[in-house]
């Protein structure tokens, strides 16, 4: 860690393109025979159908797809493009191809509804969407209400009226095509951001943002990837994950981006795929590692699985210990947002403290600051922030687009404020309180929903939970547990499972953060990435 941080960082070009500058300089370093025989992209579709590509046929296919867009569509640089696909190889087709035209990606996730369809195509003006004969229906029934719209892909065997079909224009499309010279401040890329505390905001990056910041921040820092590595980022290709870990982190290193189609995660499907194919890699968040540690691991052999990393939301100190007791292996949590590149995470070689996000990106300077953009000292909790004065990062987002009023709320002082609140330890790791909206202040002590939580969930009765405030005559608030039970405890008295359930939080955490209030639920609002929804229950609890 310390050795990276002292690496100068990159001159930032005035020109860049990922496609170009990284993506067709592997498929050189391919045809010379100096890089690993992995492939650029291996699909399989856990029916025996499985795709490779090497980065020379990524290279063809891509700028084919780029004749789709430029030459079938005739998008020019800077239009947008709504992408609505499935863990399909076309998805990844295409988002190099919009990096070849200068198209601007805006990729959105199947579990959208024909209404967030509708609230995305207007807000962007996206003069083109892709996307499949799933999604397709939907957009028709709001595509008159967007006038920008001229352009439908299908990605599909079959045929739609008033759409063209994506398949038959790239098999007929010719292989040759200039890549756009985009400079490094272009968008590149539009993400909606999940939606947890809010309406979801158009986060604008820029092709240096993601394309060089993550080179550093992600790539070698926290994934550790190199060229013969087969990594697997089991993200929907909705969210900016999916781009951080499906594209950019591990094509910058060289390594073999595979992908399982899984319509429906499934633990049994990423067990056995662990144990079928040689993944030296493994990304998941943190809510698909808590049903994983409920099944028993010893029964499978990851033969050659050497590094899991976890992101998203913050993951309970109890499931890594499981863990890393059924598999040998730690999970390197790592901490960002939509907005960023990492901010902070846990590396190779350095000492993991369960519970904690690790230390600081190198190329960014996070503080923990207080409400007057004060740094504070270890131990004190406030605002997690990274410096953007005098000179503002250029691997992070540019803006919220079309928003310049929300772009300016972010910045305080010399800061940009993530809205996460954290501390900083003696020794320079950070630590998750919550989201500045999710803090607790019951009765003067300030409570983090993240630490309840991770307290409910060492409990073997619970399956997951969420933390909330509710209001109080007494205490002004307290501590609220919406609380998932497994099913062999789901017929246990309810007032018994409370108290058991308040005396262990009592024992594993300061007595004042236990949870005065229960409420068992058969699930928990989640946000289509499969993020928790707390903002929903607290507002809730506080219309009773």
């Amino acid at each position: 860690y310390e050795a990276i941080k002292q690496q100068r960082r990159p001159e930032v070009p005035e020109y860049f393109n990922f496609a170009r500058d990284v993506l067709d300089r592997w498929t050189e370093v391919e045809k010379q025979g100096k890089k690993s025989k992995n492939p650029a992209l291996w699909w399989v579709d856990g029916a025996g159908e499985e795709v490779r590509w090497s980065f020379e046929e990524l290279g063809v296919l891509s700028r084919k797809a780029a004749n789709v867009l430029s030459d079938a569509c005739g998008l020019q640089q800077g239009d947008r493009v709504i992408v609505i696909l499935p863990r399909i190889p076309e998805w990844w087709l295409v988002n190099v191809a919009c990096m070849r035209t200068g198209t601007v990606l805006i990729p959105g996730t199947q579990q959208l509804t024909a209404k967030d369809i509708l609230h995305r195509l207007q807000k962007s003006q996206a003069k083109c969407i892709i996307t499949d004969g799933f999604v397709a229906p939907a957009v028709d029934s709001v595509g008159a209400e967007c006038q920008a719209l001229k352009f439908k892909l299908l990605v599909s065997e079959g045929h739609r009226e008033g759409w063209l079909n994506f398949k038959d224009l790239l098999k007929n499309a010719p292989s040759d095509h200039h890549c756009v010279n985009t400079k490094c401040r272009d968008p590149m890329a539009i993400y909606f951001t999940s939606g947890t505390t809010g309406s979801p905001k158009m986060t604008e990056h820029s092709h240096s943002s993601y394309g060089i910041g993550l080179t550093v921040n992600a790539s070698r820092y926290w994934l550790d990837l190199t060229s013969s590595d087969v990594f697997w980022n089991t993200s929907d290709t909705g969210w900016a994950k999916s781009a951080w870990s499906s594209v950019f982190s591990p094509w910058i290193q060289g390594a073999c981006v595979f992908i399982h189609k899984m319509p429906h995660f499934n633990p049994g499907i990423v067990f056995e795929s662990l144990s079928r194919f040689p993944i030296t890699v493994f990304c998941s968040p943190p809510t698909a590692y808590r049903m994983f540690v409920q099944h028993k691991l010893s029964s499978y052999t990851f033969k050659s699985l050497r590094h899991c990393v976890s992101a998203g939301e913050p993951i309970n100190p109890e499931v890594m210990e499981k863990w890393k007791a059924q598999t040998g292996l730690d999970i390197y949590e790592g901490y960002g947002q939509t907005e960023t590149v990492l901010i902070c995470g846990n590396s190779k070689g350095m000492k993991i403290k369960p519970g904690s996000m690790g230390r600081p990106s190198p190329w960014y300077d996070v503080k923990i600051i207080d409400e007057n953009s004060n740094i504070l000292p270890p131990g004190k909790e406030g605002d997690i922030a990274i410096r953007v004065k005098p000179t503002r990062s250029l691997f992070l987002f540019t803006c919220y687009a079309d928003d310049p009023e929300k772009t300016e709320a972010t910045i305080r002082g010399d800061f940009y404020v993530t809205g996460d609140r954290g501390i900083m330890d003696e020794d320079g790791y950070f630590w998750f309180v919550g989201r500045a909206d999710d803090v607790i202040n019951s009765a003067g002590y300030r409570i983090g929903p993240f630490e309840v939580e991770s307290a409910l969930v060492e409990h073997p009765a619970v399956v997951e939970s969420a933390v909330v405030s509710s209001p109080d005559s007494i205490r002004g608030e307290v501590v609220k547990a919406f609380v998932v039970l497994r099913s062999d405890y789901a017929s246990h008295d309810p007032e018994k499972m409370m108290k058991e359930l308040q005396d262990h939080v009592k024992k594993v955490t300061a007595p004042y953060k236990y949870p005065r209030k229960i409420e068992f639920v058969q699930q928990l609002p989640k946000t289509v990435s499969g993020k928790i929804r707390r903002n929903e229950l607290r507002q809730k609890e506080w219309r009773k």
